[in-house]
Order: C-alpha cells, then structure tokens, then sequence
C-alpha cells in the first residue's frame, strides 16, 4: 500500500507544481511574459547568430504561444490530479486494476516531459538559441522538471500486478 500511496503522491506533486506554474503566469502574467518575448524575439543571443532568422517578434504570435504553453501547464495539472485521484481510489484494488487507473496520470506526465523537454530544451533552448542567453535562459530550470517528472513517469509505470493491496 505504501508504494501506491507514494506513487499518487508523486504524481499529485507534479500536478501541483503545474497548476501553481499556471497561478504564477496568470498573476504575474507581465513578468513571465516578457521572458516568452525574449527567447522567442532572440533579442540577447549573441550577436553575430546567423539564426535570428528564426525570430518570432509578432506580439499578436507571442502572446498566441504564451497563451498555448499556459494552456498545456493547465492541462498538465488537471491530468496529474485527476490522475493522483483515480490512482488512490484504486488503492485497495487488485493490481491490475491499480495498473489500469495509472492512464490517466500517464498522460499527465507524458505531457509534462514533452512540454519541457520538447518545448524548452529543443524549441526554446536550441531552435530559439535561448542557451546563448545570459539572462533568459531557462533550460537549467526546464532540466530540473524533466528530471522530475521523468522519475515519477519510472517510479509509476512499474507494475503493480504482483502487490497485494
């Protein structure tokens, strides 16, 4: 039972974290704003980048992609909470029945790795050169979350067939 209870646990964890990431977006919308129009504007990557080309500094765009990734971190939360519920109403079912109630907290997580990891570190970090940014640079922090929820998508995909509730 411990395992199951930590494994919602982790996952509620995870939901949480998106949801106070999308709290933090709306209410300070401005300040993190102006970061999505740094990257995506390349305006502090070195200066002789042959990739500026790239630049997105349509604010109509910017406010267009600003509003997706809140979008997604929103969808990441409800997914993973909803996900952590329907993993601790299955906490005294069999386990395959355990297993089965994972879906949805699966995708939560699944979702979660692609956005930081796609979004940031491939989009932002590499497309955008946001790694040639001193200032604007989150690919430390994006890392941070990949790691994280890649540990708890492990932790939670190994079976529980064989654990007796």
């Amino acid at each position: 039972m411990a395992v199951r209870i930590s494994k919602a646990l982790l996952v509620a964890a995870i939901g949480l974290l998106a949801l106070v990431i999308v709290i933090n977006n709306l209410t300070d919308y401005n300040a993190n704003f102006r970061y999505i129009q740094h990257v995506l504007s390349m305006d502090t990557v070195f200066v002789d980048s042959q990739l500026t080309w790239r630049a997105i500094v349509s604010p109509g765009l910017q406010k267009t992609i600003y509003g997706t990734i809140m979008a997604t971190e929103f969808a990441i939360a409800v997914l993973c909470l909803v996900g952590a519920v329907k993993l601790a109403q299955a906490f005294g079912s069999s386990g395959i029945d355990f297993d089965q109630a994972k879906t949805t907290a699966i995708y939560g997580l699944t979702l979660a790795f692609l956005f930081w990891f796609v979004g940031f570190m491939v989009v932002a970090g590499e497309w955008f050169t946001m790694w040639q940014s001193v200032d604007w640079n989150g690919q430390q922090p994006a890392f941070r979350f990949i790691g994280c929820v890649g540990f708890v998508l492990l932790y939670l995909s190994l079976s529980d067939r064989d654990v007796t509730p």
